[in-house]
C-alpha cells in the first residue's frame, strides 16, 4: 500500500518536519490549524489547510470529531499525530480505524500497555528489563503511599500513571512531603491527563537519562538505533540531548539497547518508538518509560545513523518492511541536539510569547535546524513554548560541540526571551566538555552562573 494523503493532526516544527518528509515521498499533505497558527510555515507549505478552532488546544488540536471530519472531506489514507496533542491517544488511534483511516503510530493495545506506566512495568518486568524498585501496581490513597515509601526506604518519586513531560511527578525525601507530594502529583495529574492514578518508585539519586530509539514493523522485526543522552534537563523536560551518550561503555551500550528491543518485542510494538532509562553512578540501568511516538529528539538519531525516522514511521504504517536488519545500523560520528524555547532561564523558565522581530538560523556543514519560526512570526501564547532545534554532527564529540558553539553563536532570535543563553554556556562549559553530567545538571548551572561561578573551557 502507497499513502496517497496524509492529515498531519499537529503545530509548530514537527508539522512542518512531516510535511517534508511527504513531499519527499511523493505524498500529499494535509494540516488542520488553530486560528493563531493561520500564518505558520505548515499551513503555508502543506498541500491543504484546514482550520478547526479557536486557540485553546481542547477547542482545536484535541478536539478528535472535528480532526476526522476533516479527514474524511479531504479523502487522506492516514493520520501522522506527531508528538504531543493525541499521538498517544490510544482512543484517537482506535476512532481513525473506525473511520477506515490508519493511524501513523503503534496499536491501540500497545499504546495503553505502554502508556500506563504501572502497567508498562509489569510488562517489562515479565520481559527480563530492569526495572526501577517500586510498588506492584498503583498507589491507593495517602495511607497506602507512606507504607510502599517506609518498604522503599526514602527518597522516592510518585508518578502519575498515565503521565508524561515530567507532570504529575513529586520528589519526597520524608513523610511531610510524601503527603504533600502525592496530593499535589494527583491533582496535577488529573488536570493534565484527565486520570489522577499514581504509582511509586524509588528515586535514583543522580542519575543519567538514557534513551534508545526502537523502530519495530508489522512482520516481527524490531530493531535499535542506539541510544540518546538527555540528561541534561529543566523541570524534567529535556533541553540538550546527544548520540552516543558520553556515559556508556560499548559493552553496556549492547546491552541496554538488547534490552530495548526486548521491551519494545513484549509488547508487540510496531512503529518508531523510545525506551527510556535511568542510569546510576554503578552503571546500572533501569526502565523508566516508553514514549509510543515519535520524539521531539528524533533528529539526533537521524543524523547518526542516517535512517529518516518519519518516514520509516510511514513506510511501516503502509504495511512495508523494515529494510534493514540490527546488523545493517551503522552510527557515524557524534549528533548534539539543542532545543530553542521561548523562555527566560532566569526566571525559573518563564514562558515568553510574542512578535519574534528578527530570526536568523544556524547553517553550514553538517548543521541542521528544524524550526517553524521567521522573522515576523508572531509566538503565540497557548502552546508549547519550543520554537526550534538546532542539530549538528562532528566526527567525534570533541568535533560536535565545536560545530554546536559555533553554531549556537550564528542563531539570533530578537523580540522575546530564548533559552539561547544557557545553551551557549552549557555547550562551552568545561563539564558539558568532560561529559560529566546527571539529570539535575541544569539546576545546579543556574546557581553558578548567578554566583558567576561557571567554568568555561
Amino acid at each position: 500500500m502507497t499513502f496517497h494523503k496524509i492529515l498531519i493532526a499537529n503545530r509548530g516544527e514537527i508539522a512542518l518536519r512531516i510535511i517534508r518528509a511527504c513531499r519527499e515521498m511523493g505524498i500529499q499533505s494535509v494540516v488542520v490549524y488553530s486560528q493563531p497558527d493561520a500564518e505558520s510555515l505548515p499551513v503555508r507549505l502543506a498541500d491543504e489547510a484546514v482550520c478547526i478552532g479557536p486557540a485553546p488546544a481542547n477547542l482545536s488540536y484535541l478536539l478528535i470529531d472535528r480532526i476526522l471530519s476533516v479527514a474524511a472531506i479531504c479523502d487522506v489514507d492516514a493520520i501522522h499525530p506527531g508528538y504531543g496533542f493525541l499521538a498517544e491517544n490510544a482512543y484517537f488511534a482506535e476512532a481513525c480505524a473506525k473511520h477506515g483511516i490508519i493511524f501513523i503510530g503503534p496499536s491501540p493495545e500497545a499504546m495503553r500497555a505502554l502508556g500506563d506506566k504501572a502497567t508498562a512495568r509489569a510488562t517489562m518486568k515479565k520481559a527480563g528489563v530492569p526495572i526501577t524498585p517500586g510498588c506492584d501496581g498503583t498507589i491507593d490513597g495517602e495511607a497506602d503511599a507512606l507504607k510502599v515509601a517506609h518498604q522503599l526506604k526514602y527518597p522516592v518519586i510518585v508518578k502519575a500513571s498515565a503521565g508524561g513531560g515530567g507532570r504529575g511527578m513529586r520528589i519526597a525525601h520524608n513523610d511531610a512531603t510524601l503527603i504533600q507530594g502525592f496530593y499535589a502529583a494527583k491533582s496535577e495529574a488529573e488536570s493534565a491527563f484527565g486520570d489522577g492514578t499514581l504509582y511509586m518508585e524509588k528515586f535514583i539519586v543522580n542519575p543519567r537519562h538514557v534513551e534508545v530509539q526502537i523502530l519495530g514493523d508489522n512482520f516481527g522485526n524490531v530493531v535499535h538505533l542506539g541510544e540518546r543522552d538527555c540528561s541534561i534537563q529543566r523541570r524534567n523536560q529535556k533541553l540538550v540531548e546527544e548520540s552516543p551518550s558520553p556515559a556508556l561503555s560499548d559493552k553496556l551500550r549492547d546491552r541496554i539497547g538488547a534490552a530495548a528491543v526486548r521491551a519494545a518485542k513484549a509488547a508487540n510494538y510496531t512503529g518508531a518508538g523510545t525506551i527510556e532509562f535511568l542510569l546510576d553512578t554503578d552503571e546500572n540501568f533501569y526502565f523508566m518509560e516508553m514514549n509510543t511516538r515519535i520524539q521531539v529528539e528524533h533528529p539526533v538519531t537521524e543524523m547518526v545513523t542516517g535512517i529518516d525516522l518519519i518516514k520509516a514511521q510511514i513506510l511501516v504504517a503502509s504495511g512495508g518492511k523494515l529494510p534493514f536488519r540490527q546488523r545493517d545500523i551503522k552510527c557515524h560520528g557524534h549528533a548534539i541536539e539543542c532545543r530553542i524555547n521561548a523562555e527566560n532561564p532566569l526566571r525559573n523558565f518563564a514562558p515568553s510569547p510574542g512578535l519574534v522581530k528578527l530570526f536568523i538560523p544556524a547553517g553550514g556543514p553538517d548543521v541542521r535546524m528544524d524550526t517553524h519560526v521567521f522573522s515576523g512570526y508572531r509566538i503565540p501564547s497557548f502552546y508549547d513554548s519550543l520554537i526550534g532545534k538546532l542539530i549538528v554532527r562532528g566526527r567525534d564529540r570533541k568535533d560536535a560541540i565545536a560545530r554546536c558553539r559555533r553554531a549556537l553563536q550564528e542563531i539570533t532570535v530578537e523580540g522575546v526571551d530564548t533559552t539561547l543563553p544557557l545553551l551557549k554556556a552549557i555547550i562551552g562549559s568545561k563539564r558539558f566538555a568532560d561529559g560529566r553530567y546527571d539529570t539535575g545538571f541544569v539546576e545546579n548551572f543556574l546557581k553558578e552562573i548567578v554566583k558567576g561561578k561557571v567554568v568555561k573551557e
